[in-house]
């Protein structure tokens, strides 16, 4: 891959806490319980000083704030973390994504200050005041357009991301008017490839919400024109053999013994879909923008998706493929708050394992398959969403 005196982007997950629960994310069960096996952590601003070191720091071109479970925003020390890493560097971008329905607009406007014109916010707004919440459970419309604006109004450059979904899809273009007057710079649509079961390797046109009561929410469904469909997952489907599947999982924190079908089993009857990994030809994206990811315990990874595999909660604990490259060198020994970033990069997990791993003939022998789904060349998924 990339030696630690080579990256030049940090992506950061400063907690695993979010005021949000949407659906089909991985730090709830479909918007309902708090994914059981998440940690529970964030990152201080002493863990970010002992860390990422000045010279360190100055030879980074971008650091920015997303992950796989938190919102940046619930974090105590986002602020200071900013600007901490622009004391160390004035010219790099820095950049977060964001619901934006938390904390005040004084705090917006001290963002927009600290960020300056070299970097912007993401927000992740996927509606409007009638839509937004039915996927993004437990924010609210109004605080958000405050937030934005006062970031906006203090210097902020502010983009708008907007996942399109059934029940949003024919407010795309309004939504992007109110971008325009509000004074986003950019607005994106994106075609979500979330509308893929993980557990039965095939694409669906459904995903059903909940709520921490038990109940049913908003029956999430795929965009109906073609416009809005993410073409990639259409054409994986093809490998599903008209096998589509509909899952609905119960929104309280699931029991392997009681829903045994949701969790991974070793089979001799391969899925279609696997057959797509194991020829696929990898071509590693943060290995090339050399780019590097520490999650809110402080563990580092290649990226998120690799790390987003550590905490699946419709698998066993501790059984997904990149636990067989953690055990090798121990979670502890990838852990930077405990360990120097430097050895860990230039260790034998980076350098070895992981890269290895893609030239192996199928994901059963060891390919990764989290890196032949996201960075496989015939199918790519996530950078379809932008298309």
């Amino acid at each position: 891959m990339y030696k630690f005196d080579e990256i030049r982007t940090i992506h950061l997950e400063m907690t695993d806490a979010c005021n949000a629960a949407c659906p089909m994310c991985a730090r709830n069960i479909n918007g309902g319980e708090d994914n059981p096996q998440l940690p529970g952590t964030e990152l201080y601003i002493d863990d970010i000083k002992n860390i990422f070191k000045p010279e360190f720091i100055g030879q980074l071109d971008r650091m920015y704030m997303c992950g796989n479970y938190g919102d940046p925003v619930a974090a105590r020390d986002t602020l200071e973390t900013f600007s901490y890493f622009r004391s160390h560097n004035s010219r790099m971008m820095l950049s977060m994504h964001t619901n934006g329905s938390a904390k005040k607009p004084e705090w917006w406007a001290n963002l927009a200050k600290i960020i300056g014109r070299k970097g912007y916010v993401v927000f992740s707004v996927d509606g409007l005041e009638d839509t937004n919440h039915l996927y993004r459970q437990n924010t609210v419309w109004s605080k958000i357009m405050e937030n934005a604006q006062a970031f906006i109004d203090a210097g902020g450059r502010a983009r708008w991301d907007y996942i399109v979904f059934a029940h949003n899809e024919h407010q795309v273009e309004e939504a992007e008017g109110l971008a325009s007057r509000m004074g986003f710079e950019k607005f994106q649509y994106k075609k979500s490839a979330r509308f893929f079961s993980n557990v039965s390797g095939v694409t669906k046109e459904m995903h059903q919400a909940g709520n921490r009561k038990g109940l049913q929410t908003t029956l999430l469904q795929a965009p109906k024109s073609s416009k809005y469909r993410n073409s990639v997952l259409d054409e994986i489907s093809k490998f599903a053999k008209g096998e589509e599947t509909v899952k609905i999982i119960p929104s309280k924190v699931i029991d392997i013994e009681l829903y045994p079908q949701f969790f991974h089993k070793d089979t001799d009857k391969k899925k279609p879909i696997e057959k797509v990994w194991d020829e696929a030809t990898i071509k590693c994206k943060v290995a090339e923008e050399k780019s590097l990811y520490i999650s809110a315990e402080g563990i580092v990874q290649p990226c998120c998706w690799t790390a987003g595999q550590m905490y699946v909660w419709y698998y066993t604990p501790g059984s997904t493929q990149i636990w067989n490259l953690i055990n090798e060198v121990g979670k502890n020994n990838l852990n930077a708050i405990n360990n120097s970033l430097e050895d860990i990069v230039d260790g034998q997990f980076f350098q070895d394992l992981v890269p290895k791993s893609w030239s192996k003939s199928s994901c059963a022998e060891g390919k990764l398959a989290i890196c032949a789904k996201t960075c496989g060349t015939k199918y790519d998924a996530f950078s379809e969403q932008f298309r």
